[in-house]
């Protein structure tokens, strides 16, 4: 049991039928279409939808009580005792619930957000709390308006510790699930350009990031990328720790090792953890997830443990097995510029492989800026990079700039992914080591299952 009607009414005293009622309610959905043991429905208005005129099939899959827009009719089959919160909006009224929740249960919060990274780092962090205390955490990309309340009503009730993803692609955003959330510790992963579309420039994105601490108390402890400039203004506040590669961070990494599958770092304080992932910007990351640990006097053992245990939301620089051996790279989730060029540099330094094929697809979300940073992924692709295919209107642009840069990289753009992987498939082997990189939208799984 999450919490009964009774409890609900005490947050919104518009209410018809048993709502005074003790009736326990096990989950919260927005989806009629999920089957559910005495749930209770949130009907979500949209552009295309309104979850309102879905009340019938939520009521057959399991829904015991529901919220509801005052200025809708309620349907007539619903029985008289059936408990209905009447609110002036459903987004706000789930909103409100999930902080009331929160406020509840009391745990130790831990906000993540950043350009790049912070599903990774949210995966790190929950691993590692995971060790030591009953944790809760983001699943998948519920990190927005609607999915981060749905995480924090979905946390159970004896949860200590509750990681909450936040994503974001406009101004205000990441301030209000913030003051949902109510962080007690709160990580920045870095300033990239994800979402430059909507905030114009790269200080408008670490403007959005930085709305984190709106919903931070003055004991709330800020854990940012040092190495970035953007966030300088911050290193001097107090219960701020950066965390990076420079000398003068807090938390500082000194030295990096990438293998064919995993990551070994030290920390300047002598300190050395391995984990089961490829990249400096992995060692970041993970250097928050350490921090926090420490913070929470979780001891060395148990923090390698948890990280060499690892499970990762799925399609993040994912090594899978394809075709006749080839080693296959899926970080086909999501892209940025920095992102995709982190991803390029980890693929360069891992040894063993006669070909290293990149498969690069648009970046979306750019704007204006679309054409100069595909043009800018284009820096790092040099040698050992043997063959580079690109596929999406934009994407072409990174190939057509490599072409200027180098004869040695066989440079090819497609129009299509069954085109591509025809080509593709004359390296499918065991000396060969393919990345796919792109923005969600473009499908790149798809090719990807045609090689596994």
């Amino acid at each position: 049991m999450l919490f009964t009607t009774n409890w609900i009414s005490t947050i919104f005293n518009n209410y018809q039928g048993s709502a005074k009622d003790k009736i326990k309610i096990n989950e919260v959905v927005t989806d009629s279409r999920v089957r559910s043991t005495k749930s209770l429905f949130i009907p979500i208005e949209g552009e295309n939808f309104d979850g309102h005129d879905y009340i019938k099939q939520a009521f057959n899959y399991g829904a015991i009580a529901t919220l509801w827009n005052k200025n809708k009719e309620l349907p007539s089959f619903l029985p008289t005792d059936f408990p209905v919160f009447l609110v002036d909006d459903t987004l706000g009224a789930l909103q409100s619930l999930a902080a009331s929740y929160r406020n509840e249960i009391n745990p130790i919060v831990i906000g993540i957000t950043g350009s790049n990274g912070k599903t990774t780092t949210k995966d790190l962090v929950a691993s590692v709390m995971k060790s030591s205390y009953r944790t809760h955490a983001t699943v998948g990309n519920f990190n927005n308006e609607i999915g981060l309340p749905l995480t924090i009503l979905a946390m159970p009730r004896d949860s200590e510790m509750l990681v909450l993803e936040m994503g974001m692609s406009n101004f205000g955003e990441i301030e209000r699930l913030s003051k949902i959330a109510l962080p007690d510790y709160a990580i920045i992963t870095n300033i990239g350009e994800s979402h430059i579309e909507y905030l114009g420039t790269r200080e408008g994105i670490a403007k959005a990031k930085t709305e984190i601490v709106k919903g931070m108390t003055d004991k709330g402890c800020l854990l940012i990328d040092g190495d970035e400039a953007l966030l300088e203004s911050f290193h001097t506040r107090d219960n701020v720790i950066t965390c990076g590669f420079k000398a003068e961070n807090d938390v500082k990494i000194e030295k990096t090792t990438i293998s064919h599958d995993h990551t070994e770092f030290t920390f300047s304080d002598g300190g050395t953890f391995t984990i089961p992932l490829l990249g400096k910007h992995h060692a970041l990351n993970a250097a928050f997830a350490i921090t926090l640990a420490n913070k929470m006097k979780i001891d060395s053992t148990t923090i390698q443990h948890a990280l060499s245990s690892l499970q990762l939301t799925s399609m993040r620089f994912e090594m899978v097995a394809g075709k006749n051996g080839v080693s296959i790279i899926n970080d086909a989730y999501n892209a940025s510029p920095t992102s995709m060029k982190a991803a390029i540099n980890v693929v360069k330094q891992m040894d063993g492989f006669a070909n290293k094929i990149l498969v690069l697809g648009d970046i979306l979300e750019l704007g204006e800026y679309a054409q100069s940073l595909h043009e800018s992924v284009s820096e790092v692709i040099d040698a050992p990079i043997s063959v580079l295919y690109t596929l999406g209107d934009h994407a072409k642009t990174i190939s057509e700039k490599v072409n200027t840069q180098s004869n040695d990289i066989k440079c090819k753009h497609f129009n299509t992914r069954d085109d591509l992987i025809q080509d593709l498939a004359f390296y499918l082997n065991k000396d060969t080591l393919v990345l796919f990189k792109a923005s969600r939208g473009m499908q790149f799984e798809k090719m990807i299952e045609k090689i596994k």
